[in-house]
């Protein structure tokens, strides 16, 4: 089979079965293109020809193009998953991947709004139209929740109970959860699907249950929504960057800084280990070092 049919495949898998979103399908094609072009330049002989010291001198080269760690570790990601792949289709007998370990990656502290920024950012829309009542939505949805922005677009009419004002979420690996969210992200829905949403949704021919739509009336995708919140940085004159991830991490830095405990965050944010809903205590730690050194009169 051709190196060509087995990325399309692999493709497929992650489409149909892994359900990733287009953004994490993209990602893993790019870095499954740049290996497919370091096997021609070395003149291997297809992705089954490929042994553990060709992947050495493969990550050699991308560290001398100067890669970081992270980078590096993302593109082993990549191709740990597509011979993960190969080897359960049968394709490959020796998974030469296997016995390669991912760098150390340097831990980042996440970056988050202060509540001033938060507060600029949610008074940026006008919410008498329909696109501005979506993008409300949206943002009072992402902070209010913590959620992934793949989660936020694929949320239906039916996942919200707002008798209890939680929504269930559809999260990795066909996971489910269910997250509360407040007053003011409720407010911002029900204005959302009772106005803006019917106008949005009159502008297909083809019906929909996803609760956020394009201009067109069709499903919002990850993309969609990073415009959507780069444009409400724009208006709001907010200097630091943003990205939907921002807001996740804020939401679990001011749940922790508010005295809710890990386990709690953890479910909510719909980590699978406690390891990765610990990066925050670097952030909570800074905040309550801030306040001891401006409280404390001996500090």
């Amino acid at each position: 089979m051709t190196s060509e049919k087995l990325l399309h495949d692999f493709k497929q898998f992650l489409v149909v079965e892994r359900h990733a979103s287009s953004y994490t399908v993209d990602q893993y094609m790019t870095d499954l293109d740049q290996f497919s072009r370091f096997i021609t330049k070395e003149q291997i002989d297809g992705f089954s020809e490929i042994k553990q010291s060709d992947l050495r001198i493969y990550l050699t080269e991308l560290y001398e193009e100067g890669l970081s760690r992270v980078s590096v570790s993302r593109k082993l990601s990549s191709l740990r998953s597509f011979y993960t792949f190969l080897e359960k289709e049968g394709f490959v007998s020796v998974n030469p991947i296997e016995y390669v370990s991912s760098p150390k990656r340097d831990r980042k502290i996440p970056q988050f709004f202060y509540e001033e920024e938060l507060a600029k950012l949610f008074e940026t829309e006008d919410v008498s139209t329909p696109l501005g009542q979506r993008n409300q939505a949206i943002v009072e949805m992402l902070y209010a929740t913590g959620v992934r922005v793949s989660e936020l677009v694929q949320m239906k009419q039916d996942n919200f109970d707002f008798s209890l004002k939680t929504v269930l979420v559809q999260g990795k690996g066909k996971k489910q959860r269910y997250v509360p969210f407040g007053a003011y992200a409720e407010d911002a829905l029900v204005t959302y699907l009772h106005d803006g949403r019917v106008e949005l949704a009159h502008k297909t021919n083809e019906a929909s249950d996803y609760v956020f739509l394009n201009h067109r009336g069709d499903p919002l995708t990850d993309e969609g929504v990073r415009y959507i919140l780069n444009e409400m940085m724009k208006r709001a004159a907010i200097t630091s960057t943003i990205h939907p991830h921002k807001l996740r991490h804020t939401f679990a830095t001011h749940l922790l800084n508010q005295g809710a405990d890990m386990r709690s965050v953890q479910e909510l944010l719909g980590h699978e280990s406690l390891s990765s809903t610990q990066i925050y205590t670097h952030v909570t730690k800074d905040y309550l070092q801030n306040i001891y050194n401006n409280a404390h009169p001996r500090a």
